[in-house]
């Protein structure tokens, strides 16, 4: 069964250097959530001939709440932590009648609607895996499908666009912690949580301090009989608004241009005046200052500890039958641990050969381009202190035109050195762990992809483009 393209393209280049042989490029999008539907908006711009692959049955991917492609965290109260002002997409932005932080639902409409606007939705293949994306011979990619009610086909592309998110292939404690396999309890992902009635008459220990924890540790405590709080380390606690400003807006515009160490204090300085300490509520002390980590958002965490519905412990040392030992020696009988531990990057698709994240590490020019896979492109494998969708906008108007041919890459050098420029950065500038392998500063980020976007068309030799 041959996949079905959308629209017409004339031009040429894969990677910006031509698919060759006069081939003109046809494109494979794998994911039809916020990546994946913005990377369909700029092929379709570009005139650029594409389908997509959506394993589920529906747009949205990690927004659409029970998606059955097994891949949303979404649960039934989640509301988005960035501001609807910095979250839409520049090419469609939400509604104003929408709330600063709507809930999943509403995103969920919201990008159904941007798919029905821009006349996207006869171009997605529905319930059909990618099986494989493999290099064809005398270039492109053979990619493998399979449909849930048992086609399946192979079909070539010149270029393939990754839009299979990072928030779903669960990463529990490793090594586990002793006693695991014979812990009396309930043990879950916070991935599988989705509503609070699994707390009645529960003590529940919720693992880890960043967005999705604190959210369910809060939950937790207006329905359990007891909701501790484990973490290794600590982590400042940024409330959602600034006054009555959502703080991403408050802390964005001229500001991100001051040097970070001034940044850091100006943000310190903020929320201490505005929530104080993340000791004064019993949490940890934080080793490192803010925007050195990425920040924890929520206003009701701090109420719920300081009210004493949510008690702080220390990391977990091994469980014992049906209670948790941790590491200052003290115990609690738990009935349920919920491990919101992260999640691993993987690509089930791609042969390690091909690319892989070991230890969630990604070496990509931009963010974006494997530099020695030519016509493979990764979108929203970030990590920002902002949203994804509007840098993935950013990055998928850019690869348009590098497959368009109206831009170009620059020589693999100059490639491999930015890569490890940024990688020696990010390790001076943030936290050693696995959660900040993809980290990224939102305005910072943009200024640097418009400006990579400025120089691949003079290497082509295109029209400038306003950055």
């Amino acid at each position: 069964m041959e996949a079905s393209g959308a629209g017409t393209t004339a031009g040429a280049a894969s990677n910006g250097t031509g698919p060759g042989d006069g081939e003109k490029p046809r494109v494979c999008v794998i994911g039809a959530g916020s990546c994946g539907i913005t990377a369909m908006r700029s092929l379709k711009e570009k005139g650029i001939d594409f389908v997509c692959f959506e394993k589920g049955s529906w747009i949205g991917g990690n927004w659409k709440y029970d998606n059955d492609n097994g891949q949303s965290a979404a649960y039934k109260s989640l509301h988005i932590n960035t501001s609807r002002q910095m979250m839409e997409y520049a090419a469609y932005p939400m509604p104003d009648e929408l709330p600063d932080y709507p809930d999943h639902f509403q995103i969920a409409k919201y990008f159904e609607d941007f798919v029905d606007h821009f006349g996207l939705r006869e171009s997605i293949r529905f319930q059909t895996e990618v099986e494989s994306v493999e290099p064809a011979e005398g270039g492109g990619w053979d990619v493998a499908w399979a449909e849930r009610e048992g086609g399946s086909g192979t079909d070539h592309f010149t270029d393939v666009i990754v839009c299979n998110g990072h928030h779903w292939d669960k990463r529990w404690p490793e090594p586990a912690f002793p006693g695991s396999d014979t812990f009396e309890g309930e043990q879950m992902h916070a991935h599988d949580y989705r509503t609070p009635d699994i707390f009645e008459g529960k003590r529940v220990l919720v693992l880890g301090i960043g967005n999705s924890a604190v959210d369910i540790a809060v939950e937790s405590s207006r329905h359990a009989d007891a909701t501790f709080l484990s973490m290794r380390r600590g982590a400042w606690i940024v409330p959602k608004y600034l006054g009555s400003t959502p703080t991403d807006r408050a802390i964005s515009g001229p500001a991100t241009r001051l040097p970070l160490k001034l940044q850091s204090l100006g943000l310190w300085l903020s929320l201490k005046m505005a929530v104080g300490n993340p000791s004064d509520y019993g949490l940890p002390k934080p080793d490192h200052m803010p925007l050195h980590a990425h920040p924890t958002v929520s206003q009701e965490i701090l109420g719920r500890l300081g009210g004493g519905d949510i008690k702080v412990k220390a990391n977990i040392e091994r469980l014992d039958g049906d209670s948790v030992v941790f590491t200052d020696g003290s115990r609690e009988q738990v009935d349920l641990i919920v491990y919101c531990t992260g999640y691993k990057i993987t690509f089930p698709f791609l042969s390690p050969d091909v690319f892989s994240a070991q230890d969630n590490k990604v070496d990509l020019y931009q963010r974006v381009v494997p530099v020695d896979q030519k016509g493979l492109y990764f979108i929203g494998l970030i990590q920002p202190l902002g949203a994804i969708m509007p840098l993935a906008e950013l990055q998928c108007d850019w690869v348009a035109e590098l497959i368009d041919g109206e831009g170009a890459l620059p020589d693999r050098l100059e490639m491999y050195r930015e890569i490890a420029d940024d990688r020696a950065k990010m390790a001076r500038r943030f936290v050693s762990s696995k959660r900040h392998t993809v980290e990224v500063d939102f305005e910072p980020y943009v200024r640097k992809l418009s400006k990579e976007r400025v120089r691949a068309r003079e290497r082509a030799g295109a029209r400038p483009v306003t950055a």
